[in-house]
């Protein structure tokens, strides 16, 4: 599978956030196009990602590699690249992340209508779908950080979408404060794996943990850290408070 293909399954939906916000001024706030747009783009990233499916299965499962791109350089201290992998867990999360958006936002267009802030509604899913693709296809911890905090970004927005709400405003307000308290436990995870192993690459952590290299306290506060952070962004016990509230949102964002 080209670079260009892999990359673009995480491109399209944030073409289409980046295209639903520059029209939103001509078009209006409650033009249809905006959810047609994100559904192409979003069909496009689907089929791409069944795309890069096939092409891992083709390759036996083992891992499309692709190059990571310098991003920043701090001399004698540290580099950050841009990079993604299409491993066989991510090429079945990109199809799953892509195959389930496409539904919602399909599905959508009907219960959004007349809405009067369509398109806001319309750009935060694509950006929030274009955060989660970036969060599975990140080669890297800063990346993944990058788009874990994306993540968190859309869910407050989308969850506080009827701002003239105090409930829904409230919501999002807690939703945001709470799965905070989760990402620093991934951000001290993060800093923790540079500390013990000088690198932010995920597949170079996954060797060294493999190896032997990186384990016993190392690897068991690292875990801890992810854990962390998955366990306020999913709702997960003594995280959980956020979730029943965030029903303030529109009924496909909770899908």
């Amino acid at each position: 599978m080209p670079e260009l293909a892999a990359w673009s399954i995480f491109l399209a939906p944030l073409l289409s956030f980046v295209l639903i916000a520059v029209l939103r001024p001509v078009l209006g706030p409650e033009h249809r196009l905006n959810g047609r747009i994100t559904v192409a783009a979003l069909l496009a990233a689907f089929a791409l990602s069944l795309y890069a499916l096939a092409a891992v299965m083709g390759n036996d499962g083992r891992s499309l590699e692709y190059p990571a791109h310098e991003w920043l350089t701090v001399p004698d201290k540290l580099t950050i690249n841009i990079g993604i992998v299409m491993d066989s867990l991510t090429a079945v999360m990109v199809v799953v992340v892509t195959g389930v958006s496409l539904l919602v936002q399909f599905y959508g267009q009907e219960y959004m209508k007349g809405d009067k802030s369509y398109a806001r509604y319309y750009g935060a899913m694509s950006l929030f779908t274009a955060s989660m693709l970036g969060l599975v296809m990140a080669s890297n911890l800063i990346l993944l950080y990058a788009f874990w905090e994306l993540v968190g970004l859309c869910s407050y927005l989308l969850i506080g979408h009827y701002n003239d709400r105090p409930s829904a405003n409230d919501a999002a307000k807690k939703a945001f404060i709470v799965t905070r308290l989760g990402d620093l436990g991934l951000l001290a995870a993060i800093v923790w794996a540079y500390v013990a192993t000088g690198t932010f690459e995920i597949s170079e952590l996954h060797g060294m943990a493999v190896a032997g290299t990186l384990g016993g306290v190392a690897l068991t506060w690292l875990c801890l850290g992810i854990f962390a952070g998955a366990v306020g962004k999913s709702g997960q016990f003594p995280l959980h408070v956020w979730l029943p509230d965030a029903m303030e949102g529109p009924t496909p964002v909770s899908a």
